[in-house]
């Protein structure tokens, strides 16, 4: 864990004493109207083995689409001149399961290429149409929400 991150992780243990909400940045990615869904992997630390979007903590000094950017280019190997689209959408407020609240960032990417390069924190990715994402039957609860609110995205799927 590098020094931004165990800041943001500080960051972050403070926000949920205090009540603030815990902020991330939730990334859906495109191509050719397809939306990749990621396995989590063993290696983290929670939602293991869920399917979901790119995500991540937003650290201090970092702005959400600045963290979106990064995220990309390490969990899937998506670096800004790999991208032909990128778009931000609605910020939303999520309880988790203890009901502490985070503020989510949703951002559309369209990747001009099918072959992504995952990291450590995925086991496996697939490319999906949308209307076959509720087949993903262990993905993580709030995803739905997300694809409603990023933008391009509408699965039809319930919330």
């Amino acid at each position: 864990m590098n020094t931004l991150t165990q800041q943001a992780t500080l960051q972050q243990d403070h926000k949920a004493t205090t009540g603030l909400p815990r902020e991330v940045i939730a990334t859906v990615v495109q191509w050719h109207g397809r939306i990749a869904l990621f396995k989590r992997s063993e290696s983290v630390g929670h939602e293991r083995g869920l399917w979901h979007c790119i995500t991540g903590y937003l650290e201090p000094n970092v702005s959400p689409e600045q963290q979106a950017l990064a995220e990309l280019e390490e969990e899937a190997g998506l670096a800004p001149q790999d991208l032909a689209d990128f778009q931000r959408g609605e910020q939303l407020l999520i309880p988790d399961q203890e009901g502490n609240p985070w503020l989510v960032h949703t951002f559309t990417a369209t990747s001009l290429r099918r072959r992504l390069t995952i990291n450590d924190e995925h086991d496996a990715y697939r490319w999906t149409v949308p209307s076959k994402i509720s087949r993903f039957y262990n993905r993580v609860p709030w995803l739905d929400t997300v694809l409603q609110a990023a933008p391009g995205t509408s699965t039809g799927a319930p919330q």
